[in-house]
């Protein structure tokens, strides 16, 4: 079978494995559970969340045995202060677009407060540590070790990199809550360039653990 090479990676010209489609059609489904305005008052989001990625973080690992995605999971120490400090700078990114959109739109301050809501629906210790420890690293697994790794053996880094993006904002679309979907797209870019960087999961993956904590538990908007 004929091969193209993109970025230095070789690209099978085939079409992807339907367990791609699988699995996110599972995430749209949960998503819409814990988002949506007719579903969301119905469940606990920490339980659900921690759920659901439980699905798809371990879905993927079981799929991707033996597929030779290795290099996938390589480890570099150095890849802790990237994680760290992409972190930061992700974090003083939204801390300077929360005070720009409160000052440009009216219902900014109104969504936020609704991101922030299910705070109530667990302590505040067991949210950090399971941001931390389980759903960060989870949705790394899933959405750039899975899914935008298994696109870009069909379509190439560059497309599987964009197509990715745009699933993991429009799965937030079930919120109709603009805000959230603008923060989805900005961290499904930046994570995503993480991933085309580096071609691990790990500095993604510890910058999503730690941004999440930040953000949410350490240090809200």
């Amino acid at each position: 079978m004929d091969q193209i090479i993109e970025d230095g990676n070789a690209v099978q010209g085939r079409q992807p494995a339907p367990a791609v489609f699988v699995l996110i059609g599972i995430a749209a489904i949960c998503w819409f559970v814990m988002f949506s305005p007719w579903t969301k008052s119905h469940v606990n989001f920490w339980v659900a969340m921690s759920t659901s990625t439980a699905i798809l973080g371990l879905g993927s690992l079981i799929l991707d045995r033996g597929t030779g995605n290795r290099e996938n999971y390589r480890w570099d120490w150095k890849y802790v202060p990237i994680g760290i400090v992409s972190a930061i700078i992700l974090y003083g990114v939204f801390w300077s677009g929360n005070h720009l959109v409160h000052w440009l739109l009216d219902f900014a301050g109104r969504e936020i407060d609704n991101v922030y809501s299910t705070k109530t629906q667990a302590p505040h210790w067991l949210i950090g540590v399971l941001l931390l420890t389980w759903i960060g690293p989870a949705e790394e697994v899933f959405w750039r070790g899975f899914v935008q790794r298994r696109l870009g053996l069909s379509f190439g880094a560059g497309r599987a990199f964009w197509l990715t993006t745009a699933i993991y904002a429009l799965v937030h679309i079930w919120s109709l809550n603009l805000m959230l979907m603008v923060a989805a797209t900005l961290c499904g870019l930046f994570w995503g360039l993480m991933y085309r960087r580096y071609r691990s999961v790990w500095p993604g993956l510890i910058s999503h653990a730690i941004w999440d904590c930040l953000i949410f538990v350490v240090i809200p908007l």
